[in-house]
């Protein structure tokens, strides 16, 4: 029985960030509540009817996707779920565990599932974190982002340090026992002595897993149009970051297992690697992308269309499963059909963002041909380059190759 992940978009936010380019939009009346009013009622009030509405009706949506898609995985074995966004916690935890029972009810789950749900600080709740326990959630991941709260503002984020460690210790008290949360670098008016002390914060509170990125200014968001009110850390101040970070998790225990993750021993972040080892994964909801058995494609970005995919799937005759809904509009759903070169293409740039490399052995397992015989000549001119290096049967980058690594990355093109 083949492995396969699922991947679950929620596309609500509280408010979007600044720098915040994901396929997201704001619900909230009000962006931040009283730390004494943070219930479930409160947090169903603050959404409001209308867009608590259209939350319903994107959850009816998404189940029935899911249970409509059931019948083309028999033949898989779900390892992880992942709800993302957007901000998976805005839902009402009675909602989330809908989701989870439509998963279930079609689809096989492993004994020892991983079921991660991205958090934002200031949506979370006691009676939320009970009712994601008894659902069967057993990873959070929490936004923090920076432990400074002019830096948080500054990138509008709606939650201030204090709400974070609320969050953090609540989550801890209900019984989570394995918990990521996301930090970056590079924010605007960022020096590195900033950086560190929200890394020590952060690496304080002893999460499994800490995940640490730098801001990437992406066009057409708020952040982008307002760069020059700052000043952002240069290239050099951020590889110091980049560098700290490796050297001070490391000190403290934390393995860290690619490019930007770090982890205790035992607490990687399953659903990510089957992305980095090119493992099958499903997507469900608007925009959410897929690759099954080598072919990948995206569901549609528009809520209306993406009404109109759900209920065609299944539906009659000529749509049948939702496996043919999309070929039947090919270009809509961007699907692509991997050709063997675009596959070695994938294997080898998500593959060097894991810190153990690429196996040849695997190479030649998935493609019938040696690693050497393919990329042995670029890969001969990276290593004197000492930006790869080779130990035994495996590739990899080498620190001077991280800093460069979209260049590396992008050498193994054939294009």
């Amino acid at each position: 029985m083949e492995n396969l992940s699922i991947y679950i978009h929620i596309p609500f936010c509280v408010r979007k960030c600044l720098y915040c380019d994901f396929l997201s939009f704001s619900v909230c009346g009000k962006e931040r509540l009283p730390a004494k009013e943070q219930s479930e009622t409160s947090y169903v009030n603050r959404i409001g009817d209308k867009a608590f509405g259209e939350i319903e009706s994107y959850v009816n949506l998404l189940r029935q996707e899911i249970t409509r898609s059931a019948p083309e995985y028999k033949k898989y074995r779900v390892i992880s779920i992942f709800f993302g966004g957007g901000t998976p916690s805005l839902l009402p935890a009675g909602a989330l565990r809908a989701v989870l029972d439509s998963i279930r009810s079609g689809y096989r789950l492993a004994d020892d599932v991983e079921i991660t749900v991205e958090m934002n600080p200031d949506t979370v709740t006691e009676e939320k974190l009970e009712k994601y326990i008894t659902s069967g959630v057993n990873r959070l991941s929490i936004g923090l982002q920076s432990a400074d709260d002019a830096e948080l503002a500054r990138i509008g984020r709606v939650h201030d340090y204090g709400t974070f460690v609320r969050a953090y210790e609540m989550s801890r008290r209900a019984g989570f026992g394995n918990i990521n949360i996301d930090v970056m670098a590079a924010l605007p008016d960022q020096d590195i002595a900033d950086y560190e002390r929200t890394l020590r914060r952060v690496a304080a509170l002893s999460p499994e897993h800490i995940s640490a990125y730098s801001l990437t200014l992406e066009e057409h968001t708020p952040l982008f149009a307002r760069q020059q009110e700052f000043r952002f850390p240069t290239d050099e101040e951020e590889r110091e970051m980049y560098a700290l970070t490796g050297k001070y998790l490391a000190s403290l225990g934390y393995h860290r297992y690619e490019i930007s993750n770090y982890a205790r021993g035992g607490y990687e972040c399953r659903h990510n690697k089957v992305y980095w080892q090119r493992g099958n994964y499903v997507g469900f909801g608007l925009g959410a992308s897929s690759m099954v058995g080598n072919v990948r494609w995206s569901n549609p970005q528009a809520m209306e269309r993406y009404r109109d995919y759900a209920g065609q799937i299944g539906r009659g005759p000529d749509c049948g499963t939702a496996a043919a809904v999309r070929e039947k509009d090919a270009d809509a759903f961007a699907v692509a059909h991997l050709s063997v070169p675009e596959q070695m293409e994938e294997f080898m740039f998500l593959g060097l963002r894991m810190m153990c490399g690429v196996s040849g052995q695997a190479f030649n397992a998935a493609f019938g041909v040696s690693l050497e015989e393919i990329y042995g000549e670029l890969i001969g001119k990276l290593c004197a380059q000492r930006l790869l290096t080779r130990e035994h049967d495996r590739v990899r980058l080498t620190e001077r190759g991280i800093d460069v690594s979209n260049y590396v990355m992008a050498q193994f093109l054939f294009a």
